[in-house]
């Protein structure tokens, strides 16, 4: 078999963004996922302000959002019965003030019909990639489950933070350390015109409600390990913990039933001391795992395919060695990457922890949250890291002219 120009590993957003960004360049791409489709639950909904302007740099923002989707246009803490606005959306430079929830699915097929306009675009389910093809002192490839090799003259590893390409490579890493780990599920609620996602501190947890029209998807913070100790006790307790966490949810936490509606995310915070080496380039998730605080940890992979789309798709397709070029992408996605772990790692150890570990009430508003209640332009400053990241990357990977109808 000739070989490609690039094999991509993992479907998710890094992956699939990246697929189509090499392709329309005229890279011949593959994209293999070890899924046969896209459906699974409690994967990250949250497209934010800055991936929807790459759609509208890409000229596919009004498709996109002729999908089901619910418009995020502010953030809210509930805290000592008192409802806080902490980020306000609506000043932000771009057409799409707004975050917008859309199930993962839906985005990846999305992005997937787009890529296979492409006549260099290729992408294979089912396909589950076990290693790594080197040859004299480089990655020239991958092996599937079932013996098949894809040869390739570059691999971008975007196979999520359980990446097994990160580990075939022997790529150090750091891990920063995260104290919690989450409890997602769903509860049905009436929609409503305008709809409220934030988060709830109760007594000594954190709760996020995500609205998604008809049901609240929700996150019930716990300590690390902690999760075995809470089924432990009974979903009867647990349903208790949380209307007693969100009394707003007191009347329909019923619904939970088993604790098959409940899916846990062991959280993790780490980055890969380098991302690449000959032949190979390492994004997202396998680069650097995100907690799910703020919910920018898909559109931070987005923007890491974008920067390589950028530094990478012209040489590629042109047939020009890419190594020396690599390292580049960590060099252009390394501070946002850095700050947003810092900032994360700040809230894990200064507020999440000891609410949870000390079991601990908030009796008043703590003196930050009073701010942004008393200076609403505060609010614009959490909009705009959460909304657009540092270091915004923009479309510039070339266009080779080749989709197709």
């Amino acid at each position: 078999m000739n070989a490609s120009d690039l094999v991509i590993v993992g479907g998710g957003p890094a992956g699939m963004v990246a697929g189509l960004l090499f392709a329309r360049a005229g890279a011949r791409t593959i994209v293999v996922e070890k899924h046969g489709d896209f459906l699974r639950d409690f994967r990250g909904d949250t497209v934010h302000p800055s991936t929807l302007e790459l759609m509208r740099e890409l000229g596919l923002l009004e498709a996109f959002l002729k999908r089901p989707h619910d418009e995020v246009r502010e953030i809210t803490a509930r805290v000592a019965d008192r409802r806080i606005v902490v980020a306000d959306f609506s000043h932000l430079p771009v057409a799409c003030k707004f975050i917008a929830l859309m199930p993962q699915w839906d985005f990846l097929d999305f992005v997937a019909e787009e890529a296979r306009h492409y006549p260099t675009f290729e992408l294979r389910m089912n396909a589950e990639v076990v290693d790594l093809i080197e040859e004299g002192g480089r990655i020239a490839g991958v092996t599937l489950k079932d013996g098949t090799q894809l040869r390739a003259r570059l691999v971008i590893a975007a196979d999520g933070r359980g990446s097994i390409l990160r580990d075939k490579a022997g790529f150090a890493k750091r891990d920063l350390g995260a104290p919690i780990d989450v409890l997602w599920f769903r509860l049905p609620k009436g929609r409503v015109a305008h709809g409220e996602t934030g988060g709830t501190f109760g007594a000594g947890t954190f709760v996020v409600q995500l609205d998604r029209g008809d049901y609240w998807q929700c996150a019930f913070v716990v300590a690390k390990g902690g999760a075995s100790e809470v089924e432990a006790r009974g979903i009867a307790a647990f349903r208790a913990d949380v209307a007693g966490a969100a009394p707003d949810l007191a009347d329909v936490v019923g619904e939970l039933e088993s604790w098959d509606q409940v899916k846990l995310l062991s959280v993790s915070l780490d980055r890969l001391e380098t991302w690449s080496r000959p032949g190979l380039l390492a994004i997202g998730d396998a680069a650097h795992a995100m907690s799910p605080v703020g919910g920018v940890g898909i559109n931070l992979a987005i923007q890491d395919a974008v920067a390589a789309a950028n530094i990478l798709a012209a040489p590629l397709s042109a047939g020009e060695p890419v190594d020396s070029r690599l390292d580049k992408v960590r060099a252009r996605r390394l501070l946002p990457v850095r700050i947003v772990q810092r900032v994360q790692k700040a809230v894990h150890d200064r507020i999440l922890a000891p609410t949870i570990h000390r079991r601990a009430v908030l009796q008043d508003v703590p003196l930050l949250l009073r701010l942004f209640d008393r200076l609403p332009p505060l609010r614009r400053l959490p909009a705009r890291l959460l909304g657009l990241g540092i270091r915004r990357e923009h479309i510039a990977s070339p266009d080779a002219g080749l989709r197709r109808p």
